[in-house]
């Protein structure tokens, strides 16, 4: 591994935290959007993410390469594959007839965000975050005592 490749894995994982802190924004924001430009209402978003490089290789192979050569089994970061709409979580379905979004039963379709479960979610990423950021500075770190040896 480089050393720059270290800079590289953590800075991807702090890209990719924070656009997931952005996405869980706007289901905040959304929380009470019933009518998108769509039609109708907001629908949560969900990130996904991925090991960078060519492919998704099963634990063993990893781990046997790790036994055998360090470098074959370092990571290359994270990316970002999809932002998809939550179709698993159902709608909340509030009685209001005086909604002018109510159909004639009188129920209005709120979004499927849940205000309590996106907090979560943003607490784990900031903690990702966190995490990539001192992973960072310890690489910075080792960097800079690497250059004071060389002196």
């Amino acid at each position: 591994m480089g050393m720059f490749d270290a800079f590289d894995i953590s800075a991807s994982g702090m890209t990719a935290q924070r656009y997931r802190m952005d996405i869980i924004a706007e289901n905040v924001a959304n929380a009470n959007t019933t009518r998108t430009e769509n039609g109708g209402p907001y629908r949560r978003k969900v990130v996904t993410f991925q090991a960078k490089g060519s492919g998704v290789e099963p634990f063993a192979n990893v781990l046997s390469a790790s036994t055998n050569n360090l470098s074959q089994a370092v990571g290359k970061g994270v990316r970002i594959t999809s932002i998809q709409e939550d179709f698993k979580t159902d709608m909340n379905k509030v009685y209001d007839p005086s909604h002018p979004d109510a159909d004639e039963a009188g129920y209005v379709t709120y979004p499927n965000v849940n205000t309590i479960t996106e907090m979560t979610n943003l607490i784990d990423a900031s903690r990702g975050y966190e995490a990539n950021a001192t992973a960072f500075d310890a690489s910075k770190s080792m960097a800079l005592k690497g250059l004071q040896i060389g002196k």
